[in-house]
């Protein structure tokens, strides 16, 4: 039998590491990133579930002594991005964080809507602790804040989040690529939309979900740009 050996995260800039992904956890895993303020943390997106522990190993390696993981951030339902989410809050005691819109199918366990049939798999029904509303929602951390954008399309509530960080801004757009499935509930005017409003944050560095990470301001509007006039 082959055993499969990933590679170690990957850190971004000071206090930001990608901690999992295809070629570090699991396969079927999207991009998991970690961010840590000075005694709390953020992991974004969960994987689908199968690296479990070696997503555990990368983050208690990059986590300061003495920083709580105090919220898992979602990005969008799809299992690849959320199957793993309800392990890492047992492991972590962290809050799920989702936009109201996808949060529905997380909690009742669609498996159509979360794509987790797309992967023959499962997803057993979990609760969403914080549940954003609004198109713009700031979420508190000791030392710390992260913005989350509303940014339908791919799916009803998919969500961006944004950083400052050294004086860059760290763009977390999981899924700009789409893709636009009918059973995903995709929409492509909305999809559009977002992506031009994502375009105007001007970030420096783009951590994508499963593009890798664009750093600059040029290369991350081009790689944003290319799905605008696809």
């Amino acid at each position: 039998m082959y055993k499969f050996y990933f590679n170690s995260s990957i850190k971004i800039i000071d206090d930001i590491w990608q901690v999992g992904g295809s070629d570090i956890t699991e396969s079927g895993d999207a991009s998991v990133y970690l961010v840590c303020f000075k005694n709390q943390a953020a992991v974004i997106d969960a994987g689908c579930g199968k690296g479990h522990e070696q997503l555990v190993e990368n983050i208690s390696a990059c986590l300061p002594e003495n920083v709580e993981l105090s919220h898992l951030l979602l990005t969008h339902c799809h299992y690849d991005h959320t199957g793993g989410a309800e392990s890492l809050r047992k492991q972590f005691g962290c809050k799920v964080v989702c936009h109201e819109l996808d949060a529905i199918y997380l909690e009742k366990g669609d498996n159509n809507t979360t794509a987790a049939s797309w992967y023959g798999a499962e997803i057993q029904p979990f609760p969403i602790d914080i549940k954003i509303r609004q198109p713009i929602t700031k979420l508190y951390f000791e030392h710390g804040e992260i913005l989350a954008y509303h940014s339908p399309g791919h799916s009803p509530g998919s969500v961006v989040y944004m950083v400052e960080k050294e004086d860059k801004t760290i763009l977390f757009g999981q899924d700009i690529h789409g893709p636009l499935h009918s059973m995903l509930l995709s929409n492509r005017e909305d999809y559009l939309n977002s992506l031009k409003l994502i375009m105007e944050l001007n970030a420096d560095i783009l951590c994508e979900g499963h593009f890798g990470i664009f750093r600059g301001k040029n290369e991350v509007r081009q790689f944003i740009g290319s799905y605008l006039v696809s």
